[in-house]
């Protein structure tokens, strides 16, 4: 079952829908020995969808229920992925308790909403887990003390194409979901894992942590700084979402590091550096290279110009450093977020093989008036 997103992409079901609709149909076979086919259930928000199930089993003492992830039109990794609920009866007054089966990874660093040692089923599912199975019961007319255990056939290398590692999560995937729908290209998630990052770096005591918009630019400033895998932050375009976070929990220094295109848009202004958000701004980019130096005509000629990056290589061919003027503007736009003189901010311009153009030096991240 899929909800509409507009008149093109389909919603879908998060990880955390899916284990409860199989973990409800899994109870109820325990207490009947029939699998409810489909199976239903409800959603935080409202809402009570429907779900066919994959595979079904009963055994001395468990049952067993999995549910085909559907994640709409959303390149999640877990779309298409069996998720399976085993649940077990448990010692009386025990309630609902949580085990993580194959594929579904184990906290072990503090920092995120699970401790450490726990599976890595997030607060919302669990929620939806213990209300689905307290309805069941008590239409049943029984008691809730059960064991679920979740997994995820081929979690473990899915999980590799994930963040997880980088947070501490091993074994496997994490079984999430705020909503209990998936939105296609939402910005809500990727934002909630670069404040996952940071939650992480903060319990581990760093000091220093680097959002960075892409791979290429995350290695560099890795080797740069000589930064460890959980000081990165995979901010992608995302830097607003990040300064906001970090201005309110904050980290001793913040290093902004991206390649010329993307950091011009930062220096403009932008915090989301997407390319449907925002375009490179030519008269802000001819700015800069007056800045640097630049002839009449080679600030005429940025109007004309196809990207960024040819702006640049024109720059470098004419001994112009427009890189340290848009390092220092990207500066600037993050400081003026940031606004906290205890923390120290610096940005890094990298080009795409990974060599460093510019950086500023780190400073307290305040942007003083200059009013009398």
């Amino acid at each position: 079952m899929n909800e509409a997103s507009g008149p093109h992409l389909r919603r879908g079901w998060t990880t955390g829908t899916c284990a409860t609709a199989a973990a409800r149909a899994a109870f109820e076979a325990l207490v009947t020995g029939s699998f409810p086919d489909p199976v239903s259930v409800a959603l935080p928000r409202g809402g009570r969808p429907s779900f066919a199930l994959a595979m079904h089993e009963c055994g001395h003492g468990f049952a067993r229920a999995g549910i085909v992830k559907d994640a709409g039109d959303d390149p999640d990794v877990t779309h298409g992925a069996l998720i399976v609920a085993t649940v077990r009866l448990a010692l009386p007054a025990s309630g609902v308790s949580f085990t993580a089966g194959e594929g579904v990874g184990t906290v072990t660093r503090a920092g995120l909403v699970i401790p450490p040692g726990e599976p890595a089923i997030n607060p919302v599912p669990r929620a939806m887990m213990r209300q689905a199975i307290e309805e069941a019961a008590a239409a049943l007319g029984v008691a809730t003390d059960v064991e679920i255990e979740i997994s995820i056939p081929g979690g473990e290398e899915l999980a590799k194409r994930t963040l997880n590692g980088r947070l501490g999560i091993v074994g496997g995937l994490s079984i999430l979901g705020t909503t209990g729908i998936v939105v296609p290209f939402s910005c809500a998630a990727w934002i909630a894992t670069i404040q996952r990052g940071i939650d992480v770096a903060r319990a581990e005591g760093l000091d220093h942590i680097a959002g960075a918009t892409g791979a290429t630019s995350e290695e560099a400033v890795r080797k740069l700084y000589g930064l460890s895998e959980i000081a990165l932050i995979d901010m992608g375009d995302f830097v607003g979402g990040m300064l906001k976070y970090v201005r309110s929990h904050p980290v001793r220094r913040v290093t902004i590091a991206g390649g010329f295109a993307k950091m011009t848009k930062l220096a403009q202004g932008l915090l989301d550096l997407h390319s449907k958000r925002g375009e490179i701004d030519r008269v802000r980019l001819a700015e800069f290279v007056a800045s640097a130096g630049g002839n009449e005509a080679m600030i005429e000629s940025v109007a004309g110009a196809n990207t960024a990056l040819e702006v640049l290589e024109r720059s470098r061919a004419a001994g112009l450093d427009v890189t340290a003027h848009v390092a220092d503007a990207a500066w600037n736009t993050a400081a003026g977020v940031l606004q906290r003189d205890d923390i120290l901010l610096d940005t890094a311009i990298f080009d795409r093989q990974g060599a460093l153009l510019a950086r500023t030096q780190a400073k307290p991240a305040v942007i003083r008036s200059s009013a009398p």
